[in-house]
């Protein structure tokens, strides 16, 4: 009689810790469900912002196309951690036809292969990483933060294009932009700096 009570109460034991396993798994799993990154691609935006004449005018625009090799990760770490990226530069838009013309001809034209924009990203922390951009035939680094909210993810970089060796093009746009690049001293100057904010829509 003794026996069969210590049988139940053993068979009883294993049943409660078999079912706080199972348990626990479910609430695992809903936390890995819960932290699952996943971004609405039609909400890509890559904004940028240039510079001309010596006081350093702002000149804003964005390329309204950029492919990524992914949407989604566990987090928004595992998601940008060597998230990989195309942009065509006929995708340029200043809201400007005639300046999106002359960036496309006298600055990217004038550089190698550079119909696309292309790299990867690293991510080294919680909010540093680096973009490996492809321009000019060249692969470079740029530094960013990201920050991540309840809307989705932002990227915030700034290049230096000395970095892709690109003075003649730099050159090429000043020359073709002679009078709309000169400030109030008659100075014409077009910046080597360019400030880059990626912005990512979570899909709920």
């Amino acid at each position: 009689m003794k026996n069969s009570k210590i049988i139940l109460i053993i068979l009883f034991i294993s049943i409660g810790i078999f079912s706080c396993k199972k348990e626990s798994k479910k609430v695992d799993d809903a936390i890995k469900v819960s932290n699952e990154f996943s971004i609405d691609d039609s909400s890509i935006k890559m904004n940028w912002v240039a510079f001309k004449t010596t006081d350093k005018v702002a000149v804003k625009g964005q390329f309204n196309k950029v492919d990524l090799n992914k949407t989604s990760g566990k987090s928004v770490i595992d998601f940008l951690n060597g998230l990989e990226f195309s942009v065509p530069v006929s995708s340029i838009f200043t809201d400007n036809d005639e300046r999106d013309s002359k960036l496309q001809k006298f600055f990217f034209g004038v550089m190698e292969n550079t119909e696309l924009l292309s790299g990867s990203i690293t991510i080294t922390d919680d909010k540093d990483g680096v973009i490996h951009l492809n321009m000019n035939g060249i692969t470079s680094d740029i530094p960013i933060k990201f920050k991540s909210n309840n809307n989705g993810v932002s990227i915030k970089g700034k290049i230096d294009l000395d970095n892709w060796n690109s003075q003649n093009a730099i050159e090429s746009l000043n020359k073709a932009c002679l009078d709309l690049h000169a400030g109030d001293d008659g100075i014409s100057k077009t910046w080597n700096t360019v400030i880059i904010d990626v912005g990512f829509t979570e899909l709920k």
